[in-house]
């Protein structure tokens, strides 16, 4: 059996899987398999996809469903022990799985271990870091207050953890993520590794374009999760809503801002 599973859900990446696919084929840890799943792209993702030669790389073709139902696809064609998830434009460094396999290996009781992201440009030029935190252990608290692991490039998880707690609610793009590391922090320890070995894509006015639909998303999170928390954590929430809102105006102001925003 294979040991790690990369799942690769991509729509319209021809610009970018080369080099996200040649990120994970570059690591020092080499027992995985990489499950794309093309959701309908109309461009020449497919042929970029033909070009790479690698017996571990099994490409999969739906019609267009959405990021997280990509994933739950990936999960099902996949076998390994663990799971890690990759955008089709994100990036990682050489040591990302090696480094948080070997953190779990040292936490046997803990099911994902995530790292720092840097963000980077359409070039690949580091343009800024992530939030850099180092949290080990019961995160529950933290994660209910923000998405500590930033983006859905970052863990890596158990599968059995993930069979029990489910996959992604496919209603809740684009915080799918975030559904899915709080369902998993109710239940099982995180392991921090404390390096920069996500390198995560952002484009000029990429996010802010969908700053409604973020917004919906991060609330239905938000309720889902509170009406799970116990009682001590419920004061959590309205430092919980402040982040997001906090995140959002961030993002309504990037680039060149219109009036809506």
């Amino acid at each position: 059996m294979v040991c790690i599973s990369v799942i690769i859900p991509v729509y319209n990446a021809e610009k970018t899987i080369q080099e996200t696919i040649l990120s994970v084929l570059n690591q020092t840890f080499q027992d995985f398999e990489i499950i794309v799943i093309n959701d309908g792209s109309q461009d020449k993702t497919l042929e970029r996809l033909e070009a790479i030669q690698d017996n571990r790389i099994q490409v999969y073709s739906y019609p267009n469903s959405g990021q997280a139902a990509s994933r739950n696809r990936g999960i099902q064609q996949s076998k390994g022990e663990f799971i890690a998830f990759l955008d089709a434009d994100d990036l990682w460094t050489s040591d990302k799985l090696e480094a948080q396999f070997l953190a779990l290996k040292d936490h046997p009781t803990a099911a994902v271990a995530y790292s720092w992201t840097h963000y980077i440009d359409e070039k690949s030029n580091i343009i800024r870091r992530g939030s850099q935190l180092n949290l080990t252990g019961n995160v529950y608290p933290h994660l209910l207050v923000t998405n500590l692991l930033e983006n859905g490039s970052n863990p890596l998880i158990r599968r059995q953890a993930l069979t029990e707690v489910g996959g992604f609610e496919e209603t809740l793009p684009p915080a799918e993520d975030w559904d899915l590391y709080l369902r998993l922090a109710a239940c099982y320890p995180f392991v921090a590794v404390p390096k920069a070995q996500i390198l995560y894509r952002v484009y000029p006015n990429s996010m802010s374009s969908n700053i409604f639909k973020m917004e919906s998303s991060a609330l239905r999170v938000i309720e889902r999760a509170f009406q799970q928390a116990p009682q001590s954590l419920q004061p959590l929430k309205q430092q919980s809503l402040a982040n997001v809102y906090k995140y959002l105006t961030v993002k309504a102001l990037e680039g060149q801002p219109n009036r809506q925003r």
